[in-house]
């Protein structure tokens, strides 16, 4: 059975996110901003249904779905383009897969103790995320 991934995780650390940045193509002034921020996540998982918010002081990013079923994400507020996205589980890793015109896009999140990970990809470029469970 998955874990339950509900919570309020602020973040540690990150590596690599002006790279995977670079591969999303956005733009230099951007990326600097991002690679500024320290996002928290909010998660609150009921059965099959997640919602995924990504708090920042510049904005927040919500992924509402439900698990295994496919669906048209915009992801305007990132960089701009829509995809078929489609987040499922692999043992006790969520993972997503963001098929559009970026090769290899999508995201895994994983508990080790009280951190979460996320490991994000695009083209041939990872980025790392560590947030630390709070509530």
């Amino acid at each position: 059975m998955p874990p339950n991934l509900t919570g309020y995780y602020r973040f540690v650390s990150q590596e690599n996110m002006d790279n995977y940045l670079r591969a999303l193509d956005i733009n230099v002034v951007l990326r600097k901003v991002v690679c500024l921020l320290k996002p928290d996540k909010e998660i609150i998982h009921t059965g099959d249904h997640m919602v995924i918010r990504t708090i920042t002081s510049l904005r927040d990013y919500v992924m509402d779905f439900d698990l295994g079923v496919q669906f048209e994400e915009d992801l305007g507020p990132v960089d701009g383009r829509k995809c078929q996205t489609t987040v499922s589980w692999e043992g006790d890793q969520l993972v997503c897969e963001q098929l559009g015109e970026k090769r290899n896009r999508g995201w895994r999140h994983w508990l080790e103790g009280d951190q979460l990970h996320l490991r994000m990809t695009a083209e041939d470029e990872v980025c790392v995320q560590v947030f630390q469970k709070v509530k």
